[in-house]
């Protein structure tokens, strides 16, 4: 009898499964593969993406081709010229009021109206009332015009007040001019004024480090202990803030900057120095003079004065008559069915409209036209006292500005030579870790007094040009760079 044991054999069955577990492995390991390639190509992207961003240009800009771009791109003076345009439109609206009005009009119309003969239904002669026509056609085409003749001076003084309307369009236009070239000035020495501190901060860090490589030849060779490596490396750690601090705010005065000017994504910098010599100082007496001079601020009050008192007028003479001259000419048909003719047509005449009770309605004008007049006088004194004091105290900023540069500029030349004495002697083991600390804390201290009182001399000389409305943009001498946008 033969037995045959078949442990080992493959049934139907159990190859299916197999496949089947094949085909399902493979298929996950597709997938795998399918994430890794997709994890892959997003890695490749964002690392070119990081690339080209650091890749990325600045438009090196001096301060005078800033201010330039400033007066072509700034929004705010955009927004102004547009406004000139819309005050231009407004005084072409009041102007029109005294121009002749010329119209040309034409119509037909049909008419139906049986009371016509019912009017007649009692005449004597029998049958009359059924002759009367009860249709009409009208058909009727000319040209007209319309004078006003006069009007107590209504539309005078609203073309008057539209004239002065367009100085004050001016004077916004001018104030926008210089609160941009203030504002840009002062973007420009802030980024000025980042990167000097970041370079200070690093010069800062680079000292902190040579201490740290001093100090660990020191342990080597046995004169120096492990408190010295640590705490050459806790100052090397405390360094980092104000490298990691001044490069933010670099990117955030360049930002600045860029949106002032109006660049759109073009990234910008600054070039420069915040150098300058001291000048004399100026006097309070002078530049309030040429401030109440210059200031377009108040020369706009003025013609905003000058505009309140014409609408005063205007009011006045809101009930007053009004004469209008009006005349036209043209043709006219008329159809009665069965009759028709037709022919030229023609009016004139002298109309006036007197409005002697408009229920004081022109009483409340009145009222609120001479409110409005004291309310812009009150501005202006206010803004005359506003003038003294942002007079007297930009010319004391720009003092006090220039005393602080005066005092530190020989004191940055003490402290880099009492930091190198220090080093020195601690180098030769006659001077303490404290005492190049402290020469090395005097230093920083000083340079970045010294950068800050730089940057306010040059920033409040820039605010009293403006307080005495004397800050001019400069003269176009290069072609503007094109931004993005104009690409």
């Amino acid at each position: 009898m033969r037995v045959s044991i078949s442990f080992f054999k493959k049934t139907p069955c159990q190859k299916g499964r197999r496949a089947a577990a094949r085909k399902k492995f493979f298929s996950l390991e597709a997938y795998i593969e399918r994430i890794l390639l997709s994890v892959l190509l997003l890695l490749c992207f964002l690392a070119s993406a990081q690339g080209s961003e650091s890749k990325k240009e600045f438009l090196s800009l001096t301060l005078e081709k800033a201010l330039q771009i400033a007066m072509e791109r700034n929004k705010d003076i955009l927004r102004a010229k547009e406004y000139r345009n819309q005050v231009e439109g407004r005084y072409v609206e009041e102007r029109a009021a005294a121009l002749p009005q010329l119209a040309i009009q034409g119509g037909m119309s049909r008419d139906h109206d049986e009371s016509q003969r019912a009017v007649y239904a009692a005449f004597p002669i029998s049958g009359f009332a059924k002759t009367i026509p009860v249709e009409r056609e009208a058909r009727s085409a000319g040209v007209g015009v319309n004078q006003l003749v006069y009007s107590f001076g209504q539309v005078e003084a609203a073309i008057r007040a539209a004239k002065i309307g367009i100085k004050t369009a001016d004077d916004h236009l001018l104030i926008q001019q210089q609160s941009a070239l203030k504002e840009v000035s002062s973007a420009f020495y802030a980024v000025l004024l980042s990167k000097e501190l970041n370079a200070l901060a690093l010069q800062n860090l680079d000292q902190k480090k040579r201490h740290l490589d001093e100090a660990q030849k020191k342990y080597q060779a046995g004169t120096a202990t492990d408190y010295d490596i640590l705490a050459a490396n806790v100052e090397v750690e405390n360094a980092n803030p104000d490298v990691i601090r001044t490069e933010n705010m670099i990117r955030i005065t360049r930002e600045n900057l860029r949106f002032l000017i109006g660049l759109g994504d073009q990234e910008v910098d600054a070039q420069g120095a915040l150098l300058t010599p001291i000048l004399p100082y100026p006097d309070f007496q002078e530049s309030l003079v040429q401030a109440w001079k210059s200031r377009p601020e108040l020369t706009d009050l003025k013609h905003r004065i000058g505009i309140s008192e014409e609408l005063l007028n205007l009011a006045k003479a809101g009930n007053m008559p009004v004469v209008n001259f009006k005349a036209g000419y043209g043709w006219q048909s008329q159809d009665y069915m069965p009759g028709q003719a037709d022919g030229p047509a023609w009016t004139i005449g002298m109309f006036v409209t007197f409005p002697f009770f408009d229920g004081l309605r022109t009483q409340g004008k009145i009222i609120q036209a001479k409110s409005n007049l004291s309310t812009l006088k009150i501005e202006e004194t206010k803004l005359l006292d506003g003038i003294i004091l942002q007079t007297r105290e930009s010319v004391s900023k720009v003092k006090e500005a220039g005393e602080i540069v005066k005092g530190l500029s020989g004191t940055v030349d003490q402290a880099q030579r009492l930091l190198s004495m220090a080093e020195k002697g601690y180098e030769f083991g006659v001077k303490t870790k404290l005492d190049v600390d402290d020469a090395q804390t005097n230093l920083v201290r000083a340079q970045g007094n010294l950068a800050k009182a730089r940057h306010d001399y040059l920033v409040s000389l820039v605010q009293l040009e403006w307080v005495k409305g004397t800050i001019q943009p400069p003269v176009p001498s290069l072609p503007l760079p094109k931004s993005p946008k104009d690409k």
